[in-house]
């Protein structure tokens, strides 16, 4: 992997004279303050603007500001007209527009598709403060605007859509949200990099069409550039004829003639899509000297549109592209355009994280907002990121496709600069750090024991089936991290509410002493997802086996440090791969064990997720998917989810007639009754039952809360993340 240039190292622009602004501008008022007359880059986001670095539009704009731009930012706009996009006046170079930090749908819409009420990222928690698919309202609505302004669309929502992608929501396959959007360049991931390089060149005079080799970013071009060598993506994972038996890669015109029968998917074929066009002949195997100049043409968008098994196809090709060290370009045709995906972004170095994080954040919500509570603010500002990534390849999980899986760490000593500045800046801190982690909270500082290897790696997990041998499972740098940083002056406790990988910290019994006697608010939530192999298996999580080895450890940890604390296991309902037996067998469990689930997570398929390449198409995208390959169990339609998470919910009478009929077709009449294991009473309380799925619903992005019944009065457990590794 080649090393990327320092985004440290750039020559300022020359706009850097304006000085630090104390926030980014939301009105001309406050850029009139700041001696501005215009925006060099002007952001708009579906957030409500908190300049934090747990905030995406924060880091953004705090990271340009560093290069020099002046950076406005438009939060949350009045989407129904072009008025509120001119707030700021026309930008210099672009305008960069992102949902948020999280998926507009996610944030809009339960599992159930249900049209939720509250928002943790608007002030109030008010819901209906964005639209639907953000990225394409506002780019629209930027165009209008102004209309020769380059349009650069990022954040997680892009970056899930960046090509065909299966929408939920609507239940079909989506074209490339580049396209939708009418945006002039797509940037997925952690965006720092990939930006501080597209504004400095735009700066120099450079067209945005014309920058078409910056890694970690999407565009539309019409054909394959002279010199690029095509590789078709059934070279390298073929799934077999097709019915009706049809070449799903000869890019003809439209109106040209089938293929004839008999013809398949790996066979080579013609990449020209008109006439005059130059032809590329596919190859199998390119030399490396040309593999920077090869790109793997996967089926196109009418194609896995089309055809359940090429959408999964193009998905496990898309996973097998996503290591920084080998992947390639990728090329998917939409029409008669194609949309080019460069490869993912070099990760930032230490002193790079150790830069973006110690930019001049306020740490705290615009002084637009007044006292205003957001909750999401409220939930993380007392928190300090440590990593970045997941190596975990959780498949119901967006953070590897967006982050990527090799950690990026910070230096121990920014970290503990962090921390201070909380203790010393932030209002109402009482000595309590709430959270320091990332997507996980244990994958501080771990990485592959060789830079080759992990250079070389196609496994879209370290960790499943089992820990690869490669990997480094040191935690002796966060034992050493979380002892200085709770030494601190003025520092009471520092509490871990990113989740643990469990799995890991098995590896590691000092580390799992370290965190249960010192780092424990009574609490500790884990996420197991499911019990049994067939769900397991297609999530890509440890067995139950390491759940009960590091609760062995917990408690014994907990019981030498003479405190009462307990574990709160996550699991998810209705994922690819679950049985209705497989949930008995969980209710079973969870009653055993004391465990009422007050929030059900039920599986909402992402965009872009493994995951979801199942739940649409039925097939496993982990192994090479072909006609004839393994079929995935798909619990799908509103009445058997509302069944896995009624059993979920099993001690909620609202749920026990959907339980009491399920139990009976399933030949399990002798769990209904009233002793100590059967599973729901034959009675029914009056005034109950009358919803099909519990009184409360559930949670599609929210982890479930729990309530541990052999304790008297135990108080009830909100989880904070969305997605977990």
């Amino acid at each position: 992997m080649e090393p990327a240039r320092d985004i440290t190292t750039y020559r300022r622009h020359w706009a850097h004279r304006f000085g630090t602004a104390p926030f980014l501008p939301m009105s001309r008022a406050e850029m009139d303050a700041l001696g501005w007359d215009s925006c060099d880059v002007i952001i708009v986001t579906g957030d409500a603007y908190v300049d934090h670095p747990s905030f995406g539009m924060a880091i953004i704009g705090r990271v340009l500001e560093a290069q020099g731009f002046r950076v406005g930012i438009i939060a949350q706009p009045d989407w129904h007209s072009a008025e509120p996009f001119k707030v700021l006046g026309r930008p210099n170079l672009f305008f960069g527009i992102t949902a948020g930090n999280m998926d507009s749908m996610v944030n809009r819409y339960t599992s159930d598709r249900r049209v939720r009420t509250d928002d943790a990222y608007t002030p109030g928690g008010v819901g209906g403060k964005r639209p639907d698919r953000s990225v394409i309202v506002y780019a629209q609505r930027a165009r209008e605007a102004y209309g020769d302004v380059p349009i650069v669309i990022g954040g997680i929502e892009a970056s899930l859509r960046r090509i065909a992608h299966f929408d939920y929501w609507s239940e079909k396959v989506r074209r490339s949200v580049l396209l939708d959007a009418k945006a002039d360049l797509l940037i997925y991931g952690n965006a720092e990099r990939q930006l501080c390089e597209l504004a400095h060149r735009l700066a120099a005079g450079e067209s945005i069409r014309d920058i078409t080799n910056l890694r970690g970013t999407a565009f539309v071009r019409k054909g394959t550039p002279e010199g690029w060598v095509e590789i078709d993506s059934t070279h390298l994972d073929a799934p077999g004829p097709l019915n009706p038996p049809v070449d799903p890669y000869a890019m003809q015109p439209e109106g040209a003639a089938q293929a004839p029968a008999g013809a398949s998917c790996g066979a080579s074929s013609a990449a020209s899509t008109a006439p005059n066009e130059k032809v590329v002949r596919f190859v199998r195997r390119v030399k490396n000297e040309q593999r920077e100049r090869s790109v793997i043409r996967m089926p196109s968008f009418e194609q896995v549109s089309a055809d359940p098994v090429l959408y999964a196809h193009a998905s496990r090709i898309l996973h097998m592209e996503s290591n920084p060290g080998n992947a390639r370009a990728l090329v998917q045709r939409h029409g008669n355009v194609d949309v080019w995906l460069n490869p993912p972004p070099i990760p930032l170095t230490t002193k790079e994280m150790d830069w973006v994080y110690e930019l001049p954040f306020q740490r705290r919500p615009h002084p637009v907002y007044g006292d205003a509570n957001i909750p999401a603010y409220k939930m993380i500002r007392f928190s300090v990121a440590i990593q970045r990534g997941c190596f975990g390849g959780c498949t119901f999980c967006s953070i590897t496709e967006h982050e990527g899986r090799i950690i990026q760490s910070r230096s121990e000593e920014s970290i503990l600069r962090e921390v201070e500045r909380v203790r010393d800046t932030v209002p109402g801190f009482t000595g309590v750090i709430s959270d320091l982690g990332g997507p996980t909270a244990n994958m501080y500082r771990l990485a592959c024991r060789s830079r080759q290897i992990e250079s070389a790696c196609r496994r879209p997990s370290c960790v499943y089936p089992g820990i690869c041998p490669n990997l480094n499972t040191d935690h002796t740098p966060l034992i050493r991290l979380y002892r200085r940083a709770r030494a601190l002056p003025g520092i009471k406790k520092v509490l871990i509410a990113s989740g643990v990988r469990y799995d890991l910290a098995v590896e590691s019994p000092e580390y799992v002493k370290e965190l249960t006697q010192h780092h424990v608010g009574g609490y500790l939530k884990i996420a197991p997802e499911a019990l049994a192999e067939g769900p397991l298996s297609k999530m890509m999580k440890p067995g139950v086996a390491a759940y009960y080895r590091f609760k062995e450890l917990f408690d014994r940890y907990s019981k030498e440090a003479g405190k009462e604390q307990y574990l709160i296991p996550y699991f998810i309902a209705a994922h690819p791969g679950t049985s209705d037996q497989d949930m008995l067998e969980l209710a079973l469990w969870l009653k055993k064990n004391g465990f009422r689930a007050d929030q059900v997570q039920a599986f909402l398929p992402s965009p872009m997720a493994t995951a979801t390449a199942m739940y649409h198409s039925g097939k496993n995208p982990l192994r090479r998917v072909t006609r004839t390959s393994e079929d995935v169990l798909i619990p799908k339609g509103l009445k058997v989810r509302r069944l896995h998470k009624a059993f979920l919910r099993y001690h909620d009478p609202n749920n026990w007639p959907l339980l009491r009929e399920a139990l009976r077709r399933m030949g399990r009449a002798d769990l209904i009754g009233n002793g100590k294991h059967q599973l729901v009473p034959a009675w029914q309380p009056q005034g109950t039952g009358t919803s099909p799925e519990g009184r409360r619903g559930g949670s599609a992005h929210r982890p479930f809360r729990t309530q541990h019944t052999g304790l008297p009065r135990t108080p009830r457990v909100r989880g904070t993340k969305a997605r977990r590794g």
